[in-house]
């Protein structure tokens, strides 16, 4: 008999769950609540100034220009050449193998690319996935700050309690005690970013050393962001899978994006032990499954030609971050010289600033100038780093010295 309004059962409307839930722990650990509702990164924010005042945008980290033209050629033909489908959930065959042996060529180490290398969505992903597949709610991941602020996503993502260990200007290198100091019996994951986004520093082999031998002895795996290893200007990178004596306490991350300046493309790749490697790949192909397979035909083929333009890059980069360098010192500012990645960071206090937030808006709408402030790379919660703006030099020359230019007619008013 078919059930009436007089015989069917009877349910209380469901309460409304408190605000408190995962999402919005995410945004908050991203800097994303602002006035009780989620709002886009500091990067949009910034670049919509931007846009509206007609600024030059120093703020978001992506080149002028695009990547080489023989990697886009073979992208482009890739895509008509097919197949266009699904690529295997580790990414394909040859990029895999390709992956591998350019980590070998530059930074000594040997993966074996059927199961210590997987291909993701990005640096991000391969983050986000490591994250979700180790940590458990109510664990802890342990970062330097300031942080790329997916780390912090990634962390909220796994209702993971996020622990933060600041660094200092002026070398912004972290203390490897300090760090191991924080070790808790809830401890599962320590996040690294070397070459460090947003200051640049590329942290010394004794110190890592240092890190992975405690985090071994703890228990604690190491998760190293190493997306800018081939942009370091000064010294060398070292990838840390290349210190890890057992080769089962570190994972690495790192992408096609930022080495060749297609930021868009999201090929990266993640490397570790194959037991770690297989349990990321069980989170990963249930957040993207696979990506851009003639994207990654295209890597995967240029990968061993590519020492030329890396070097060319490096050169024009170094000469971008020196030019926007002394545009800063011109105007009586003293920003650090970073060794590596995309970004400047430099102090306002000389100026009498102290909020580099307000101080964005006001380069933005006043001198026609966008930076974005370092403090949206910590926690809403903390004072470090609050007079200091990163500006982005992986713009052409012409873009940094028409900023620098501005920036000089107008830094009288700027100043407190």
């Amino acid at each position: 008999m078919p059930e009436t309004s007089a015989t069917a059962p009877h349910h209380d409307p469901r309460p409304v769950r408190s605000p408190d839930q995962r999402w919005r722990r995410t945004a908050e650990a991203a800097g994303l609540w602002h006035d009780g509702a989620p709002t886009p990164t500091i990067f949009e924010r910034m670049s919509a100034a931007a846009a509206e005042h007609e600024a030059v945008n120093l703020g978001q980290g992506f080149p002028d220009r695009d990547g080489p033209e023989q990697l886009l050629r073979l992208a482009a033909d890739a895509v008509l050449r097919g197949p266009n489908q699904y690529a295997p959930g580790a990414g394909l065959p040859a990029l895999r193998q390709a992956v591998a042996m350019h980590r070998t060529e530059h930074w000594g180490v040997t993966e074996d690319p059927e199961s210590e290398v997987l291909v993701t969505t990005g640096t991000t992903e391969a983050i986000t996935a490591t994250v979700l597949a180790f940590v458990e709610p109510g664990e802890e991941v342990i970062t330097v700050e300031p942080f790329y602020d997916a780390h912090a996503a990634a962390i909220a993502l796994a209702g993971a309690q996020h622990v933060r260990v600041p660094v200092s200007a002026p070398d912004f290198q972290p203390d490897p005690e300090r760090l191991l100091a924080a070790v808790t019996d809830r401890t599962r994951l320590l996040v690294l970013n070397t070459p460090h986004n947003p200051t640049g520093a590329v942290y010394p082999p004794a110190l890592l050393r240092r890190l992975i031998e405690g985090c071994a002895e703890r228990g604690v795996l190491v998760l190293s962001d190493e997306v800018y290893d081939h942009l370091v200007y000064d010294g060398e990178h070292v990838t840390l899978r290349a210190l890890d004596p057992t080769g089962e306490t570190v994972l690495t991350a790192s992408s096609a994006g930022k080495s060749f300046a297609v930021t868009g493309w999201k090929v990266g790749w993640l490397t570790g032990a194959a037991r770690h490697v297989a349990a990321v790949r069980a989170v990963k192909q249930y957040l993207t499954f696979s990506s851009g397979p003639a994207y990654q035909q295209a890597v995967a083929a240029y990968l061993p030609q590519s020492g030329p333009f890396l070097a060319e890059q490096r050169a024009r980069l170094r000469r971008q971050r020196d030019l926007l360098v002394d545009g800063l010192r011109a105007v009586g500012l003293e920003p650090t010289v970073p060794q590596a990645g995309y970004f400047v960071t430099v102090d306002l206090t000389p100026w009498g600033t102290t909020d580099a937030m307000a101080a964005a808006l006001e380069w933005t709408r006043s001198a026609g100038v966008t930076p974005v402030p370092v403090s949206a790379l910590c926690a809403s919660s903390s004072e470090t780093l609050s007079s200091w703006l990163r500006l982005a030099f992986c713009k052409e020359p012409d873009v940094l010295a028409e900023g620098m230019q501005r920036l000089a007619r107008h830094a009288d008013t700027l100043r407190r």
